[in-house]
């Protein structure tokens, strides 16, 4: 067993780290008081090589790997949790389109996600009425000569509105339940998909969120990834990775919340003395770092396992469980750590705080998460 970070590990997580300190942290207030995200950011991401770092160079990624991926999330999140959410559904987007997509597919798009020519991808599978639960969609995809034509609703929807390509699900086959979906790649503009608003959130709000709308759109048959019925074994697949980012963010968020309360409590003087002194801000700070700490190498150890081709669905929803609701619990701790002044805006724990309430719910609640976990400790199917 090797705990230590490679030096390639340690220059990612740098690069990442002095970029969220000059880029993001003088404007990371502002974006989500305006809900106005300032693109050339994600351009920039993407010339430092963090929109496909887990893509071949052939395809214009950095291969540089999951656990790359992952410590870079963290740094960014640690700072701006919408910039690291988008990052991380784009490298998602990425992923599935290398993983499935035709040759003649990947050549003309994954680069494009890689160098920043696409501000980013997008993820669409939630409808109104399939969240949890995606076999029962309702959207089609019907075969019509040279293309699928596309028809249904698809919310919150990630990136939806800057996204230079979307990877969209839908059903070829009605009967068929799961395994009759499928997944298409559909570029933006496309003729009959319009892109709602974006919505208004709780958090996160640099992130844009939006409603799509398949009104007989035309996807050439050439961009579907995979086969016919191959769509919720591809979302699946997609969404263990998805987890491992999101259990990313999460442990960034966690931490900032955290280093900045410790530093708070050791100035801040009540009775005589820094609160840092009293015992139950010392056990808030103990039991915060040492969650956290427990929640990083649960994460890494589902990106480790990725990296080396093994199985990690189990691990993936283990990190993102234990890692979301511990963030969310340290977020809580940190602000009460603030008292008074922790619910004002001035200061970013309140931020960190509505960023981080999402977490346990996108990618898979925290409900879907225990049950994949225990499917697989009882070998039972996913129903």
């Amino acid at each position: 067993m090797n705990f230590y970070l490679t030096e390639e590990h340690q220059m990612v997580q740098k690069l990442a780290r002095d970029f969220a300190a000059k880029e993001l942290k003088p404007r990371a207030a502002e974006i989500d008081v305006t809900g106005k995200y300032p693109l050339e950011i994600l351009r920039a991401l993407a010339q430092l090589g963090m929109m496909g770092m887990n893509i071949p160079a052939t395809y214009g990624g950095a291969q540089a790997g999951v656990i790359s991926l992952c410590l870079a999330l963290m740094e960014i999140a640690k700072v701006c949790a919408a910039t690291a959410v988008t990052m991380s559904v784009t490298n998602m987007v990425a992923e599935v389109i290398n993983a499935f997509g035709e040759e003649e597919i990947k050549a003309q798009h994954v680069p494009k996600i890689c160098q920043g020519d696409y501000l980013s991808g997008a993820f669409a599978l939630t409808e109104p009425t399939a969240g949890s639960d995606p076999a029962s969609m309702k959207s089609t995809a019907r075969p019509e000569g040279d293309y699928y034509v596309l028809n249904g609703n698809k919310i919150f929807i990630t990136n939806a509105a800057i996204a230079g390509v979307l990877v969209v699900w839908a059903k070829t086959n009605l009967a068929a339940g799961s395994r009759g979906i499928s997944a298409f790649l559909v570029e933006k503009g496309q003729t009959g998909m319009t892109i709602g608003k974006n919505e208004g959130k709780m958090g996160q709000r640099g992130s844009c969120t939006n409603e799509i709308l398949l009104e007989n759109c035309l996807v050439p048959r050439r961009n579907l990834l995979g086969r016919e019925g191959d769509g919720f074994k591809i979302a699946m697949m997609a969404l263990d990775g998805g987890r491992i980012g999101i259990g990313s963010l999460a442990v960034g968020l966690g931490f900032a919340a955290i280093e900045y309360a410790t530093n708070y409590a050791q100035t801040r003087i009540q009775f005589g003395r820094p609160i840092s002194s009293f015992q139950a801000i010392q056990w808030m700070i103990a039991d915060s770092f040492t969650e956290l700490e427990a929640a990083r190498w649960l994460v890494l150890r589902a990106a480790f396992l990725k990296e080396k081709g093994q199985r990690f669905t189990k691990e993936a929803s283990m990190g993102k469980l234990f890692a979301t609701e511990v963030a969310n619990r340290v977020c809580y701790k940190a602000l009460q750590i603030l008292g008074g002044y922790g619910y004002m805006q001035e200061y970013p724990l309140e931020r960190y705080a509505r960023d981080c309430r999402v977490t346990t719910i996108y990618e898979g609640t925290s409900e879907i998460q225990r049950l994949v976990i225990a499917r697989e400790i009882l070998g039972a199917p996913f129903i």
